[in-house]
């Protein structure tokens, strides 16, 4: 931690801890006495300390860095507070977007050299270390506990270098980022990178609302400190989503996007199913209210109406039952009124009625509302809100405040709006103090103590840069606030009760006296009816009375604003949040949303949701992240520390995460019902265990898995795109890596495995279990690959050195790392018969002198003897091959490989024959000796020096070059070659 930042501890409890965090900051030969007099004005006052009093140097003006939260706000920061010293001067920062504006101000009554500039939003981003960042490089359930880091990401090193080369310079620090917990979180951030460059930075925080003169202004003249506290919020926050969301992303993208055709995504090869704390309750709200429509049955029901008409008019009356489901006994009734149909009037209501203007506008309001009137997106809302408040018309747009401090001046934003050729004698009127018509705005009960309502701050006719949606939601903001300093709509109100035959009816009327509010607020209407005089005790005969049916309608799908207000009351993410969740949604191909702003869920969405409720876990209900959020809200007033909150919410939500991966199986049976099976392999149901970086692509990661044959390899995640593999021998029986890393080979890091042998498969002085390498420095793994049985997989015979092989044991040129050879144990075959290992990894018992190709061929499984057929494909007819006589053995193998992987003699049946033939003992005896030397001085069975080479069954090996017949060497190094 920068010593700077022990200053920065937000409001301690104690002015003791303050006093030594201050001191611990400050250079105790300098300012030790400044510190102590800080302290006493800070914690005896609630007001901040005269600003000149903390220059941190000498007579001169003092160098401010301030620093915003976009360019567009550095900008009209810098132009407000440089017009009284007659302008800035402007040059480039090291990013271009982030230019630097320079001119003198005065705080305090001290002068100041200003420095402004910016960043774009928040300047680093949480990640996990580089070991667990890949999608399989660890198991989902680590990231639970993995490590993290907070570091700036390479797109904003240039804005970084801004901030070091400007604070170096500088002795004060003011921040004039937004003023919520996203905003403390990012200046926070700033603080780091400054601090880190200069610790003798005096760090301040401006606080402000609206980019307009007097905001400004007055933000600047009564700086604070920053609030760690909130910042705090924001960091776990981000740390238990990011937790969350990478764990429960892996899981299900690794599990179902294999195993099932994704028809909703379209290229369901690349789509990720995301799992988000606040995303997948909001798709919960949408799958809920699809499923009651699904569930409603239309039930028929009888109601009676009548009607009266007179010189007056005509009154509707309606039933005081409603209505019934029984048909009987709703014809009971209705003939007894028809008996005695004659109506008596028995109570008749006149009161006075108001409609309440609405509350000052928050930023769920104004979403909610632009929703219903316009049809507007609430992503396209805050865009288009957020544009307005950069070009200084409106006010912050992310407020949860829906009420006003009495220290604002209303009037004055009122009167700002006389002007406007639609709206502007409304607000002449609402100023005149004869029209009656002010009325202070009522408090909706919510503040975030950051930022007041959402309220106009300039006046505009309309710009012309302007599009009809700005035009629209400026206007929306006007008029709600001229509605709300308003008095409510005045009514009177009428209601008649009547009795026919022993059943009450009523009807209602109402008229409007005063409009008030309602002549600036368009987007609300109050009508209603003027119904006949009536009198109690008077007496009618009704002009209709009618028996009428209907049927039970299911509720509507959620609209935006109805989805809004769930994830409102629920508290499911923020005011400032709300619209990405719901954007993710439909970027993630989880639900639709129809012209109306109605949303329902796709057969993805539901699928998942039906899997986790299935489980018996309500993670697509509100109530774990209503805690969470519960939480957040602890951490940023103190009541919790971020420590607490993040080790108690990541264990429940760890725990949840371990059973439904124990109940996976509910989530397939819940797909299965939407999607059909795919022929792809499912990834997460094989042994998936990350081993090394690929060599090859450099892009993905290497993993163990077990084919569903048994056998094990280890494969480049990329693949199709990469192909890159090591093929483990068939006489595993068990493989799996650990957590130990080789400290030799590279790239890393490359992680041991712990092989299991099958003891029948290996020589009797090797273990059955050995902790080894792939990467090519276990001399001992080779060995065990090299005596091994391999499968049909096995490539052509290579041995474990070649001239193409790196120092790590790659081939280099090779799709594939071939750290193995072929060969079988010795002592398994008889009657001096030679083994012969060919590309495709079965045994024939061809004897060097039988010279044909006749000959027993036997399965390198069981060892039993292979039946000879025909293929019948279109690609293969008529070419026959081998096959193991035992029904669940996958052996197989063409009879012309068979021939061709025999061993020839010198003039023997051509020169494929003799090269297979010297290339399997050849690798089998480099093999045996580490791969240490090359192949290029050896004999007829002997080398240069006279030692013999023997293959793993203990017999010489023969063979010369058969371009020149030089027996020191074979035609693969003869310098003839080519000629």
């Amino acid at each position: 931690m920068p010593p700077s930042t022990l200053l920065l501890q937000s409001r301690l409890s104690a002015p003791k801890e303050a006093a030594v965090n201050y001191l611990t900051f400050m250079d105790p030969a300098k300012e030790s006495l400044e510190g102590l007099l800080f302290l006493l004005l800070r914690f005896s006052s609630a007001s901040p300390p005269p600003l000149a009093m903390h220059h941190g140097g000498g007579g001169g003006a003092i160098r401010v860095l301030n620093v915003a939260e976009k360019p567009s706000v550095a900008k009209s920061v810098a132009e407000i507070l440089s017009r009284p010293s007659g302008g800035m001067r402007s040059r480039e920062g090291r990013s271009r977007y982030n230019r630097v504006f320079e001119f003198d101000y005065s705080i305090g009554g001290r002068a100041c050299h200003m420095l402004v500039t910016s960043v774009t939003g928040h300047l680093m981003e949480l990640e996990f270390d580089d070991r667990f960042r890949r999608w399989h490089s660890c198991d989902p359930a680590d990231l639970f506990h993995a490590p993290v880091r907070k570091s700036v990401p390479q797109d904003k090193q240039d804005i970084k270098r801004t901030l070091e080369e400007e604070a170096r310079k500088c002795q004060w620090l003011v921040l004039w980022l937004d003023c919520d917990r996203e905003g403390e979180n990012i200046a926070y951030e700033v603080i780091d990178i400054c601090a880190g460059a200069n610790s003798r930075l005096n760090i301040w925080r401006a606080r402000f609302s609206a980019l307009i003169d007097r905001e400004i202004h007055e933000a600047v003249q009564h700086l604070d400190r920053p609030n760690k506290l909130f910042a705090d919020a924001v960091d776990a926050r981000q740390e238990i989503d990011l937790r969350i969301g990478a764990s429960f992303t892996r899981f299900q993208t690794v599990l179902l996007k294999d195993a099932f055709v994704l028809d909703d995504t379209g290229d369901d090869r690349n789509i990720i199913l995301s799992y988000g704390p606040c995303q997948f309750p909001t798709l919960g709200f949408i799958v809920e209210r699809f499923w009651e429509i699904q569930a409603h049955e239309p039930e028929e029901f009888w109601t009676i109406n009548c009607s009266h008409t007179s010189d007056e008019g005509t009154a509707s009356f309606g039933w005081i039952r409603g209505h019934l489901f029984d048909y009987s006994s709703a014809v009971v009734i209705y003939e007894m009124c028809v008996k005695e149909p004659m109506a008596t009037v028995q109570n008749v209501r006149n009161q006075e009625k108001l409609k309440y203007p609405p509350y000052p506008l928050s930023t769920i309001e104004l979403q909610k509302r632009a929703s219903r009137y316009f049809r507007m997106s609430s992503e396209h809302t805050m865009k288009v809100a957020e544009e307005l408040y950069q070009a200084g018309f409106i006010s912050y747009p992310r407020t949860e405040t829906d009420n006003f401090s009495p220290n604002i001046d209303l009037h004055s934003i009122v009167h700002e709006q006389v002007a406007h050729p639609n709206w502007g004698i409304y607000a002449q009127r609402l100023l005149d103090p004869e029209a009656r018509l002010w009325r202070n705005p009522s408090n909706g009960g919510h503040d975030d103590k950051a930022h007041p309502p959402i309220h106009p701050t300039k006046f505009s006719a309309g710009e012309t840069n302007w599009t009809d949606n700005h035009k629209r939601l400026y206007e929306l903001v006007v008029r709600h606030f001229l509605a709300f300093c308003s008095q409510p709509a005045v009514g009177a109100e009428t209601t008649v009760e009547i009795n026919i035959a022993g059943e009450q009816f009523n009807a209602s009327g109402r008229v409007v006296l005063a409009k008030n509010y309602l002549d600036v607020y368009r987007f609300d209407s109050w009508g209603g009816t003027l119904l006949p005089t009536y009198i109690i005790g008077q007496q009618f005969v009704p002009t209709t009375l009618t028996l009428d049916s209907g049927v039970t309608r299911p509720p509507p799908l959620l609209a935006e604003a109805d989805l809004l207000s769930c994830m409102d009351k629920a508290g499911i993410g923020t005011d400032a949040t709300m619209h990405d969740h719901i954007k993710k949604l439909l970027d993630r191909c989880y639900a639709t949303k129809n012209a109306n702003t109605r949303f329902s869920p796709t057969n993805l969405g539901e699928a998942l949701v039906m899997g986790y409720n299935e489980m018996g876990y309500e993670l697509w209900k509100p109530y774990l992240r209503s805690m969470m959020e519960a939480d957040m809200k602890s951490v940023s007033i103190g009541t919790k520390s971020k420590s607490e909150v993040l080790e108690n919410c990541l264990q429940q939500m760890k725990a949840c995460f371990l059973d439904a991966r124990a109940n996976k199986v509910k989530l397939f049976d819940a797909m299965g019902t939407f999607f059909a099976r795919s022929s792809r392999p499912v990834n997460e149901t094989q042994n998936v265990e990350t081993v090394r970086p690929c060599a090859a692509c450099n892009e993905s990661e290497m993993f163990l898995k077990q084919r569903p044959t048994g056998e094990f390899m280890v494969g480049c995640r990329g693949f199709p795109q990469c192909r890159n593999a090591v093929w483990l021998p068939r006489s595993l029986s068990e493989a799996a890596v650990t957590d130990q890393v080789c400290p030799t080979c590279a790239p890393g890091p490359v992680y041991k495995i712990q092989f299991k042998f099958r003891r029948r498969d290996i020589p009797p002085n090797f273990d059955v279990d050995h902790l080894g390498c792939i990467g090519g420095c276990d001399d001992i793994l080779k060995e065990l690959m090299e005596i091994s049985r391999f499968g049909s997989h096995s490539q052509t015979a290579t041995p474990a050195r070649n001239p193409n092989q790196t120092a790590s044991g790659v081939r280099q040129g090779s799709s594939r790392q071939d750290l193995h050879t072929s060969f079988h144990p010795a002592g398994q075959f008889t009657n001096g018969q030679t083994p012969v290992v060919n590309p495709q990894g079965f045994r024939s018992t061809h004897t060097q002198s039988s010279g044909n190709a006749s000959g027993q061929v036997h399965c390198t499984s069981c060892g039993e003897p292979c039946v000879l057929r025909t293929a019948n494909t279109e690609a293969n007819r008529g070419r026959k091959f081998y096959k193991c006589q035992d029904p669940s053995c996958g052996f197989f193998a063409w009879e012309d490989d068979v021939e061709n992987s025999a061993p020839r003699g010198r003039g023997g049946r051509g020169r494929r024959g003799r090269s297979s033939s010297r290339q399997s003992s050849e690798s089998a005896s480099a093999g045996r000796r580490g791969g240490t030397q090359g192949r290029g001085r050896r004999g007829r069975g002997r080398n240069a020096d006279g030692m013999m080479f023997v293959a793993a069954t203990g017999e010489p090996v023969h063979g010369s070059c058969f371009i020149c017949g030089d027996p020191t060497h074979f035609a693969n190094v003869c310098p003839n070659r080519g000629r």
